[in-house]
C-alpha cells in the first residue's frame, strides 16, 4: 500500500499538576486540524495539530510528527 498521510489533534487537561493527552481526534485535512485544535484549545489547556506519513497497512509511520499548530499549553516534545 502506498504512503499516506493522517491528520490528527490531541487536547491535553492538567491533573495533579501534570498533562494528560486526550486521545487524538482524526481529521482529513491539516486545515481542519489546525481549526479543531483552535476550537479545543477553548475548553482545554491546550491542543496541538499534527500529521503524521507512513503505510498503514504495514503499521509504519515516520518517528517524528510534523507540528501544524500548537495551541496554550502542551508538552514539550511538540514544541520546537
Amino acid at each position: 500500500m502506498a504512503r499516506e498521510t493522517v491528520y490528527l489533534v490531541q487536547g491535553f487537561a492538567e491533573k495533579a499538576g501534570a498533562l494528560r493527552g486526550e486521545k487524538p481526534l482524526v481529521c482529513k485535512s491539516a486545515e481542519g486540524a489546525i481549526r479543531t485544535a483552535t476550537r479545543m484549545g477553548e475548553t482545554r489547556v491546550g491542543a496541538v495539530a499534527f500529521s503524521s506519513s507512513g503505510d498503514a497497512e504495514l503499521g509504519d509511520y515516520d518517528d517524528d510528527p510534523v507540528i501544524l499548530a500548537v495551541i496554550g499549553r502542551v508538552p514539550e516534545e511538540f514544541i520546537r
